[in-house]
This record gives structure tokens, C-alpha cells and sequence, in this order.
């Protein structure tokens, strides 16, 4: 229990540094405290597979975010320099490109090594009667399952950072730092919505939401936390509105278009939670790892944040453009 709450003061105390160094000094400090989680989450993500079956390469998941959080900077850059939001598709597609490449890259390592590692490694899988190409292909494919969860999606928090440097038109005459606002609505919502999830469904408990996946799960927790999360996210809003004079920033994103945000935000959190709960019950594993004592691995506790990093962007774009 004290590992659990020490390493708790710890995860608040780097976020709360990250806001700080973000607001005073440079928005790449969460940049590079994003990317180097993901590193994380890349190698916790390969471990998992390999204990399902899928081999892959481990030391390429773990390096991939790098190539990633290069090409994001890259057209970042470009979409602030040039005041084009064109820039933010193309920046997909380089990271689709970035991608393929490592895929290419991983099927080459494999393929080309030398013959007697290569059957050496297959008959250790014991995998027979299956051509080097093959394994190989497969291989690479595994490994390419690391590049797009988590490393792809998280890592769309960079343009939750970066919102401000875009070039949206009804931020112009915003002053305030909406970054911040949009990956603390991130960060938040899961957190939120875990928490009531969990105190409304010790509290009223009844039917289980995923008993063969998460066992501790109910439907009134799931109801529960979402209802909740509205709830607080009302006060959020508010908050940044009257204290942090938000105003001119609130005048374009009204309340109800925030909280239909929030709402389905919620619901997104726990399909992610529950997403990772599936990967690791089919690995027979009750944690993706020791990164972070008493919590268990990266992927346990930001499981619910990877899809919202895409989401909550999306859903900022379509009010802001």
C-alpha cells in the first residue's frame, strides 16, 4: 500500500512539474515526457504480445516512439510555420510512412540475419513447417501492432500541447494557454471517471459490465462514473472560465459542446481500460509490468488515457475550426 501511495505523490509530482516547465519555459518538456513514456509503453506492449504468442521485436518497440515524436515535431513545425491545418494530415501520413518503414525495417532484421539465428529462434518458438519469409512477415506484422497501440494513438498528446501553435482561426483572438486546458481534460477524464466508477459500483454494485474481462466491474459504476465525470467536468469548465479568465476562450467553446465532450470521453476511457483488460487477460497476466510499484506497469495506469489523447483533439477541432 505505501508503494502504491508513494508512487502516486510521484506520478502527480511529474505531472505538476510538466505544467509548470510547459508554462513557464517550453511547451517540449511534456513533449519529451510523452514520448519518453510511450518508450515505455512500447516495450511494456511487446512484452504482453510475446506472451500471447505473437513474437515481435522488442527492442524495436521500445525505440519506435522516437521516430514518431520526431516526424510529429516535424510537421508540428510546419503546420505553425505555415499557418496551414493541411499540416496536421500530413503529419498523419508521415507517421504512417514512419511506420511502414519500421515495419519494412523489422521484416529485413529478421529475414536477413544469419540462417542458423533465424532457425535457431524458430525452432525456440517451435514453430514448424513455415518458411523464413513467413516468420519473418509475421514477425514484422507484430511488431507493427506496437507501432499503433499504444505509440501512435498516445502520442497524439503532442497535439494537445501544441494546440495553441495551430493555426485555428477562432484562437486568434484567445489569449490564454487552451493547451493546457485540453490535456488536462485528457488526463482528467479517466481519472475521474475510474474513481466514481469505483465508488458507485462498491457503493450500489449489481449486474458486472465485463465479468469474463473485468471481473469488478458494474454497469452502475460504468453509469456511475460517467454521470460523475459530467458532473465535475461542469465545475472544470467553470473554474477555467471565472478564475483563470477563459472567457474569450469560453465564448467560442460553449459549455454544452464541452460536456458532450466529457460525456463521451467517459465512455471511451472505460472501453480503453477495458481494451487493455482483454490483452492482458489472453497474456495471463494481471499486470503489463513493474514500471510504477503497487500501480503495476505504464500501460495499467494511462490504459484509459490512450484513446483520449485522439479524441479529445478531434473533438477540439471540430468546435475550433
Amino acid at each position: 500500500m505505501k508503494k502504491r501511495i508513494y508512487s502516486a505523490i510521484l506520478m502527480v509530482i511529474a505531472l505538476a512539474l510538466m505544467f509548470v516547465l510547459k508554462i513557464y519555459v517550453s511547451d517540449y518538456f511534456f513533449d519529451v515526457f510523452f514520448a519518453t513514456l510511450t518508450c515505455v509503453g512500447g516495450f511494456e506492449m511487446s512484452r504482453l504480445l510475446s506472451k500471447i504468442g505473437k513474437y515481435n521485436f522488442l527492442w524495436i518497440s521500445t525505440l519506435f516512439p522516437a521516430f514518431l515524436f520526431a516526424g510529429n515535431l516535424i510537421g508540428i513545425h510546419f503546420a505553425t510555420k505555415t499557418g496551414n491545418l493541411y499540416w496536421i494530415v500530413y503529419t498523419l501520413l508521415i507517421d504512417i510512412l514512419i511506420m511502414f518503414v519500421g515495419f519494412v525495417v523489422a521484416f529485413c532484421v529478421s529475414f536477413f540475419q544469419k540462417r542458423a539465428n533465424l532457425q535457431n529462434e524458430m525452432q525456440v518458438r517451435q514453430i514448424e513447417n513455415t518458411s523464413a519469409f513467413k516468420f519473418s512477415l509475421v514477425k514484422a506484422l507484430n511488431t507493427l501492432i506496437t507501432f499503433v497501440y499504444p505509440s501512435f494513438i498516445f502520442l497524439m498528446f503532442m497535439f494537445l500541447n501544441h494546440i495553441n501553435d495551430l493555426p485555428f482561426d477562432k484562437l486568434s483572438s484567445v489569449s490564454s494557454n487552451v493547451s493546457v486546458f485540453a490535456i488536462l481534460t485528457a488526463l482528467l477524464i479517466p481519472m475521474i471517471t475510474d474513481t466514481f466508477a469505483m465508488l458507485t459500483g462498491s457503493v450500489i454494485g449489481g449486474r458486472k459490465l465485463c465479468p469474463k474481462i473485468s471481473p469488478k466491474k458494474t454497469i452502475s459504476g460504468a453509469v456511475g462514473g460517467t454521470i460523475w465525470c459530467v458532473i465535475v467536468g461542469a465545475c472544470i469548465y467553470l473554474i477555467f472560465a471565472n478564475i483563470l479568465s477563459f472567457e474569450s476562450f469560453m465564448n467560442i467553446f460553449p459549455i454544452w459542446a464541452y460536456l458532450l465532450i466529457v460525456f463521451f470521453g467517459s465512455a471511451i476511457a472505460q472501453c480503453g481500460d477495458l481494451f487493455e483488460s482483454i490483452i492482458k487477460r489472453r497474456a495471463g497476466v494481471k499486470d503489463s509490468g513493474k514500471f510504477l510499484p503497487g500501480h503495476g506497469g505504464f500501460l495499467d495506469r494511462v490504459d484509459s488515457h490512450i484513446f483520449m489523447a485522439p479524441y479529445i483533439f478531434l473533438a477540439f477541432m471540430f468546435v475550433l475550426v
